[in-house]
């Protein structure tokens, strides 16, 4: 792994203000991410976990501070800069297919080409014998699996992940994190997500942030130390046990 970032969060700061009002979301945020590493960021609820994740992704410009992508400033949005949100914001009259080629349809690729590509990212997600179902006829799962589906179809180099599995069933959410292992030990992809949940971050990560409440810093860098690829029984050992302790009093 190049020890170079492929993205460096240097002093962020993100004020939103009014004539009637002024909230700092993020006081201060400064740290570096590797090529193909998974990170997650943790703290408590109105931290800016997710204001700092739209900073990364030149969604939100910072007031304070800069991003940089492989050395170069972030300006705004990127296509190496791929973004799963809470919600799958799937278009309902289009079927899985149809939503995973939208960005190439939107990049003017050849249909073909397009739908070729999108096939292969379906059957990435596991999905590829729901190609024509429409997203009311996929259970919430499906759906963001489709969503990963969109993201990945354009290759991007760093995806950025906003609590992806939020909104499922602790079971759904479980088997949609083993499905995220997979897929990024296939593609290796850098990836920052944004989790409130410690065991699914630790789960993940190579490197776990944590934020402080808001206005949101960043109050400390652990390592995930885990051996890879993770197991299930990984959950129950004395090291996942510890991180959790070491996680809990970061965030406290």
């Amino acid at each position: 792994m190049s020890r170079e970032p492929i993205l460096r969060a240097e002093g962020l700061q993100v004020v939103f203000q009014s004539e009637e009002s002024r909230l700092e979301a993020l006081q201060e945020a400064s740290f570096s991410i590797l090529p193909n590493e998974f990170v997650c960021i943790i703290g408590p609820s109105g931290c800016g976990k997710s204001t700092l994740l739209r900073v990364l992704g030149g969604l939100v410009a910072p007031t304070r501070g800069r991003v940089h992508l492989d050395g170069r400033p972030l300006t705004g949005p990127e296509a190496r800069i791929g973004f799963v949100f809470q919600q799958h914001n799937l278009m309902p009259w289009r079927t899985a297919l149809e939503n995973v080629c939208l960005p190439l349809e939107l990049q003017g690729v050849a249909r073909t080409v397009a739908k070729d590509r999108a096939r292969e990212m379906l059957a990435l997600v596991g999905l590829a014998k729901f190609a024509n179902a429409l997203p009311r006829e996929l259970s919430g799962g499906m759906r963001q699996r489709v969503a990963l589906a969109r993201e990945l179809v354009y290759d991007p180099d760093v995806l950025l992940l906003d609590e992806p599995f939020g909104a499922l069933d602790a079971l759904t959410r479980e088997q949609m994190d083993w499905e995220l292992l997979r897929i990024w030990s296939a593609r290796q992809k850098t990836v920052v997500m944004v989790t409130h949940d410690i065991q699914e971050a630790i789960y993940l990560s190579d490197r776990v942030l944590t934020m402080s409440p808001g206005p949101g810093r960043i109050a400390g860098d652990v390592a995930i130390d885990l051996a890879r690829p993770r197991k299930v029984d990984d959950l129950y050992s004395p090291r996942f046990a510890e991180l959790t302790r070491l996680l809990r009093g970061s965030l406290h």
